[in-house]
């Protein structure tokens, strides 16, 4: 039976279930919108590894209802089991169906769990996106001497980094492939991000495998591929994460070839009363249009305010060309970003492509107080000149070069553009006019060209 309707029902307190509803709230003020959440208080997720030192508190990173409430937003705390698309209702584990109009997915993802001997013991931790279970983390890994980490990618690094912080805490993190950050930058950026690692103490074997996780029901060490071990009393798992198709594959709506559900550039599925964001929709490459295993908080959203704007009408033209797969992260004081392709991404991809690079300091003249060395690396299509994607590494202005790249990327910007670039620029903020890196880079580009 029926218990209650809503013109849009979005599954997920997530940012990609928040921002679809408050933006479905400014284009259709006359609907009735209700968000279903299974967490009861949620996080921020790339705020998590600094729940554990940087700040007071593991509240200071919750996720607030705020804006749901400031846009009228209702919300229920339950968990859907069940998507009915015939009857355009949803059955919760609590036992309620409700109807909808419109239904979004926003449920993310899973912590990917590997096939690793001892990987049940106690002390393992997943990330999961819930207040109540990282402040349990939180305590546990405090008591402990000594904690492994498992991926160096973002999720690994990020971990490393602050869990290094801590008195008295030895630090390992393990990574399966020659380098950190490997999926993302070329390898002379990973390295950055290995030596600030092993300055802060933190032990980083990369080029190995965890074969087992030994103790008895408490994980005590860690075996590895090369035979060694280590006394270990936590275990962080940062390999990453996969998206939760649980809903949509047993409803019949579409998959697709890769991970994640299937959408259109509106994101609508194969169902047109269903639409899919975030971490549990699948993802294109920009260029290439294959399947990409990226999930951010900052793509969710992009793809959020698509669907929210379009789920009555197509009221604007919000195309989704593609993800660009865009990344910052910050490692004991060094800012790495990454957009597009890099120069391995585009070689394996069989691109006829030139890279471009410079260095300067960031602010001018370089005695400035606080002044850090940015690099930035471009990689630009031999033939045609566009931008097919970046590196930059420095200080924390570099969080922001890196987003002037995203939007060159997705504006298919030329070498001759950048390198004509019109900028404005002050001692105390940025390089200087005469020494821009990104115009830089993107000269020493053209003369390659």
């Amino acid at each position: 039976m029926k218990e209650k309707e809503a013109d849009v029902i979005v599954v997920g307190g997530g940012p990609a279930g928040v921002i679809s509803a408050v933006t479905a709230r400014r284009y259709y003020p006359d609907k009735k919108i209700l968000v279903i959440k299974s967490v009861g208080r949620g996080v921020i997720p790339c705020g998590i590894p600094y729940m554990f030192a940087t700040l007071e508190k593991p509240e200071d990173n919750a996720m607030s209802d705020l804006p749901l409430e400031k846009s009228n937003v209702e919300l229920l705390v339950d968990e859907v089991t069940a998507v009915n698309r015939q009857g355009k209702t949803v059955s919760t584990k609590s036992g309620r169906e409700l109807a909808y109009d419109k239904l979004v997915l926003a449920h993310g993802s899973e912590p990917v769990v590997p096939p690793v001997k001892g990987i049940e013991k106690k002390g393992v931790y997943p990330i999961y996106k819930d207040l109540d279970y990282l402040k349990a983390m939180k305590e546990e890994i405090r008591k402990a001497k000594s904690v492994l980490i498992i991926g160096g990618g973002f999720i690994g690094v990020e971990f490393a980094d602050e869990l290094a912080g801590l008195k008295g805490l030895k630090v390992y993190l393990v990574e399966l492939l020659p380098g950190l950050l490997a999926n993302s930058f070329d390898a002379e950026f990973g390295q950055m991000a290995l030596a600030k690692l092993k300055a802060k103490g933190v032990e980083v074997i990369c080029g190995e495998k965890v074969e087992e996780l030994t103790g008895g029901d408490q994980v005590t060490g860690v075996l590895l591929s090369d035979g060694t071990r280590r006394p270990v009393e936590a275990v962080v798992l940062g390999i990453g994460a996969r998206p939760n198709v649980k809903l949509a594959e047993a409803a019949g709506i579409d998959l697709g070839r890769g991970q994640g559900i299937w959408t259109d550039e509106y994101m609508r599925t194969s169902d047109p009363d269903i639409f899919a964001v975030g971490d549990c929709a699948g993802k294109r490459d920009f260029f290439t249009r294959k399947s990409l295993p990226v999930m951010l908080a900052s793509t969710a959203t992009a793809e959020a305010r698509i669907a929210g704007a379009n789920l009555f009408q197509l009221k604007v033209v919000r195309e989704n060309k593609g993800t660009i797969a865009i990344y910052s992260t910050y490692v004991n004081g060094l800012v790495l970003g990454s957009a597009g392709l890099n120069e391995a991404t585009a070689g394996k991809e069989g691109f006829d492509y030139i890279a471009g690079e410079a260095e300067a300091p960031d602010k001018h003249p370089g005695g400035i107080p606080g002044m850090v060395k940015m690099r930035v690396k471009l990689v630009f299509s031999r033939q045609s000149e566009i931008l097919l994607g970046g590196q930059v590494s420095g200080g924390m202005s570099a969080g922001e070069v890196i987003n002037i790249i995203g939007m060159a990327l997705q504006k298919r910007v030329s070498a001759t553009e950048l390198e004509t670039l019109q900028i404005a620029t002050h001692p105390c903020l940025t390089a200087a006019p005469t020494m821009y890196p990104l115009v830089l880079a993107a000269q020493d580009a053209a003369g390659k060209i």
